[in-house]
């Protein structure tokens, strides 16, 4: 197999060496902001994940692809990810449930990535200067240089627009009877599989207004997980403010940002974010430690609001993981419950969220 030699350059200057994967480079640089995730295993669902648009990925487990591809794991329609930075792909998958592998994957869909890079001299550099822009390729140097540090990160940047549906569509339900309405802001399948075991969901675009979500009229509406900085999302944050004590709402990630945001908190974007499937949560109500999935750049400040109570926070560095209303139904965590990939300690969230619609009148009894 014949070998094309790459480089990665961040925004800093620092290079690391290695070569192409995926589909071929159009101009020889493909850029994007450059994070770390650390799961052991799910790289298919990391990949298609849009809350990854805009960023490359480095895993930081070194054997990446070693159990192929299959169309049960996608996320999403395609991935949404600038690119991939793996220490080494496995050339050779084996597992029952492959039908392709990731190298397939990669190429049907655009995407390009760097394999031989030390993984673990990127990470330790990432965690002790942050995420920065970078640039792969087999341009030279100095045009990788050239790219990585004009292109920005993804502060200020509405990311949302480029992953949510064009038109809404309903996912049928699997069990019980109740409506919901999901907004897209990249959400995940996984999650649309847990909310229809419950309910039919009906997923609109991001920026459907209150009065539409209103005229399905739903038992319940969920914010769901997307890419990028909430701040510049403000039309979004609106119509949020005009759903509050009107149906019960739940979000998730950038959904749990945008409704902390309608209730007048603030966020900040952490140093290098959190992406992985190991973050340990305590639950404030039970003392329980729930290890969870995340994927966010961007966090809620701990600040007093009014009538909101914290109800979660990371262990590994005291950040806000949740909220809920004390006046009225609504309620949203940092990290992803579905998990996937992930553990599953935090599925009982989706029970509290049809738990939250069966206690509460319909809409506009509140």
């Amino acid at each position: 197999m014949r070998i094309t030699e790459a480089r990665l350059v961040l925004a800093d200057g620092s290079v690391f060496e290695g070569e192409l994967i995926g589909a071929a480079l159009d101009g020889g640089v493909q850029s994007g902001e450059v994070v770390f995730n650390t799961v052991l295993s799910g790289y298919q669902e990391v990949i298609t994940d849009p809350s990854y648009a805009g960023q490359i990925v480095t895993f930081t487990y070194p054997h990446i692809g070693n159990y192929g591809i299959n169309s049960d794991d996608y996320e999403s329609r395609r991935p949404f990810c600038q690119g991939v930075i793996v220490r080494d792909l496995t050339r050779r998958s084996s597992n029952w449930r492959s039908t392709g592998d990731l190298e397939e994957l990669l190429c049907r869909h655009g995407i390009s990535g760097i394999a031989g890079i030390d993984t673990r001299r990127l990470t330790r550099h990432i965690r002790d200067f942050g995420a920065m822009p970078g640039a792969f390729g087999t341009a030279e140097e100095k045009k990788l240089l050239a790219v990585a540090a004009t292109i920005g990160g993804t502060d200020g940047c509405d990311l949302v627009s480029g992953v949510t549906c064009d038109t809404p569509y309903k996912v049928a339900a699997r069990g019980g009877f109740r409506r919901v309405v999901a907004y897209d802001f990249g959400v995940k399948t996984t999650i649309l599989r847990q909310l229809s075991s419950f309910a039919e969901v009906t997923v609109v675009p991001a920026f459907t207004t209150a009065d539409e979500v209103l005229a399905i009229e739903p038992d319940g509406v969920f914010l769901s997980n997307g890419p990028g900085d909430p701040d510049p999302l403000v039309s979004i944050r609106n119509e949020i403010a005009s759903l509050l004590g009107r149906v019960p709402i739940f979000g998730i990630c950038l959904g749990h940002q945008l409704l902390a945001g309608a209730l007048g908190a603030e966020t900040f974007k952490l140093p290098f974010g959190h992406h992985g499937g190991n973050h340990p949560v305590r639950n404030l109500a039970t003392g329980a430690v729930e290890i969870t999935s995340q994927n966010h750049n961007y966090c809620v400040a701990d600040s007093p609001l009014h009538s909101v109570d914290v109800t979660h926070i990371n262990l590994n560095d005291q950040t806000v993981e949740g909220l809920r209303c004390r006046d009225i139904p609504a309620f949203s965590v940092q990290y992803h419950p579905e998990a996937s990939p992930g553990p599953h300690d935090s599925r009982y969230l989706f029970s509290e969220f049809e738990d939250l619609m069966a206690s509460s009148s319909r809409v506009g009894k509140y």
